[in-house]
Formats: structure tokens, C-alpha cells, sequence
């Protein structure tokens, strides 16, 4: 448990935030790029942390996380619920309740944690506000999960069209892909599984995953390369291979995302703009795979329709 430490009894972070000026990306991204993975957090005096949490982040607003969307050229974004929170939605609620008012030209999707006995009502409204879905953390403290429980959660959004996203070790979890592969919805396995990358490509876990995507029901995220890189900076050069075996795989099933503000990480906090880089390094440039994985894929991941933002943004690309 963490203990707040300020007088007004709200807590103090103990984590670094962004970066304050990330970098331009060097090359544009598509029209209706999503960025498939981020979190928000704050203000702690309004929506209170767990006290069971492992960290504390200072506030990571939806207003400062547009702002970053619109200077990299995403226009689309997926806000993840975060282990601080635990089960209570209340901020990826009222964030995905305030985009129909507040015009950040930027379409919103949410990925939500629930308690096990989620009523059915609470699920169709979460499914209302655009959550697609679930969230299970098997890396943090608290993560021995009864995959019977799993399972049983999965038969309950699957009518609603929902995956289960996982965060997951997966060097780390014993028959992981032998679980998933039996699940009844698509499953979504963040940052390139926490696979760490030194351990390359060939790894018996690693292949074990590919092979899960082959079955066509795995998504995975191109996300946190530097969370399995042996490198503290850009260029995350060990990672590389890991997401291209990917991307030679199973481009159909990838989507990428900044991981902003970028949680507990044991080393710097990285640069948003390099991370869009090393993407477009990963797939050499080419704008076909960009759109696929960037546009297509998430489109069909999280529902997103031809959005009043994207064809704005395609429209002030014309006049350019």
C-alpha cells in the first residue's frame, strides 16, 4: 500500500510524467491512425487511486493526451484502464461520456477492467460509450488469475463483440498460448507480450506466440519497445527483430500504440515522436503497411467507423 503523503491527504507521485516536447515524427502518419494504448490518470482528488496500487502518476489529463495526438498525427486513440484504478472506470467513463461534448477532433475507444460479477446492465453501458474490451493484468502484483474465472468472463462479452486484452510476461506464464488459443473471443496481448527482446526472435515462448496469431483469433501490440529492450534510449535495436518476425507473420493482426504517459518504467521516459519512428523503421518506410496496421486494423479491432475527425483531417490534407 502507498501511503499519500501530502497534507491535503491527496497523494504525491512517485513516478516521472512525459516528456514535456516530443519530437515530430519524420514521416506523416495516415489519415484515421489510431494509437491503440494509453492511459490517463488524475485529478487524484477527484478520482482516487487504489490503495492497494504499486505506483502513484502525477495527472495525465485527456485534454494534454489530444494535444500530444494532434502533434504526432493520430486522430484516433484507445485509453486503456490502468492498474491504479483497479475496477472503478469512473475517469475511462467519463472521458469516453465528455468526448461527445468536448471536440478534441479526435475519436476515443476504452479498454475496461471489471470486477467478476460485472452486472450485464454495467457491460451494456461501457459497450455504449465505446469500451470494446477487458483488460486482465497478469505482470503487476495481484496477477494469479483463475483462468476458468477468464473464461467465463469471455463468454460474457462476447456477445458484445469485446476482446480480452492482456498484459502479460509471456516468457513468464506458464502455457500461456494454450490458454488463450481456447478462448471464445479474440484475445490482445500488450507490448509485443513483455517478451524481452535479448533473449531474439528463435525463443521457444516467442514462437509460441507467433504461432498463436497465426491461428488468426491474437491481436498483438507493437508497443513498449523500450519495456523489452536491453537499451535504455532509441534506437531500441535489440526489439526490432521481435516486431518484425511480427510483421512478417501477421501484419493483419498488429496495431501500435505510444504506451504514453509511459508507467513505471526503470528507465527514461522515452520520446513519443522517436517511438512513431522506430515504428516506421520497423516496416522500412512502407505506407500500405502503415496504413494497414496503424488505420485498417484498429478500425477493425475497436469499431471505429469513417469518423466526422478523419475525413475533417483528410479534407484539410487536400487543401495542403
Amino acid at each position: 500500500m502507498i501511503a499519500d503523503t501530502r497534507a491535503s491527504g491527496v497523494p504525491a507521485p512517485d513516478i516521472p510524467g512525459p516528456i514535456s516536447d516530443p519530437s515530430k515524427p519524420r514521416n506523416p502518419l495516415p489519415s484515421g491512425s489510431c494509437d491503440s494504448h494509453a492511459h490517463i490518470f488524475g485529478p487524484a482528488d477527484r478520482y482516487p487511486y487504489s490503495p492497494t496500487r504499486e505506483y502513484t502518476p502525477p495527472d495525465a489529463s485527456r485534454r494534454r493526451y489530444a494535444t500530444l495526438l494532434h502533434h504526432l498525427g493520430f486522430q484516433r486513440a484507445v485509453l486503456v484502464q490502468p492498474s491504479v484504478y483497479g475496477t472503478d472506470n469512473s475517469l475511462l467513463v467519463d472521458a469516453l461520456r465528455d468526448s461527445a461534448s468536448e471536440d478534441f477532433g479526435i475519436s476515443w475507444r476504452g479498454i475496461a477492467v471489471v470486477e467478476r460479477g460485472v452486472s450485464d446492465s454495467e457491460l451494456e453501458t461501457l459497450n455504449q460509450l465505446g469500451v470494446r474490451g477487458v483488460r486482465l493484468n497478469l505482470v503487476f502484483k495481484g496477477a494469479d488469475l483463475d483462468f476458468e474465472g477468464v473464461e467465463q468472463l469471455a463468454r460474457r462479452i462476447a456477445s458484445l463483440g469485446w476482446h480480452l486484452q492482456f498484459l502479460v510476461d509471456i516468457t513468464r506464464f506458464e502455457h500461456f498460448a494454450g490458454r488463450i488459443s481456447r478462448l471464445p473471443v479474440p484475445s490482445v496481448v500488450d507490448h509485443m507480450g513483455h517478451f524481452p527482446a535479448k533473449l531474439g526472435p528463435e525463443h521457444p515462448d516467442f514462437r509460441a506466440l507467433l504461432s498463436l496469431v497465426r491461428e488468426g483469433n491474437t491481436w498483438v501490440k507493437l508497443s513498449g519497445p523500450n519495456r523489452i529492450s536491453s537499451r535504455d534510449r532509441p534506437p531500441f535495436d535489440d526489439a526490432k527483430p521481435i516486431a518484425q518476425a511480427l510483421l512478417a507473420d501477421a501484419p493483419h493482426r498488429l496495431v501500435f500504440g505510444t504506451d504514453w504517459p509511459h508507467v513505471r518504467l526503470s528507465t527514461p521516459i522515452p520520446d513519443d515522436g522517436a517511438l512513431v519512428d522506430e515504428f516506421f523503421d520497423w516496416i522500412d518506410g512502407d505506407t500500405a503497411l502503415a496504413q494497414q496496421i496503424l488505420v485498417d486494423n484498429p478500425a477493425r479491432l475497436y469499431g471505429f467507423r469513417d469518423d466526422a475527425c478523419v475525413r475533417q483531417a483528410s479534407k484539410q490534407g487536400s487543401n495542403r
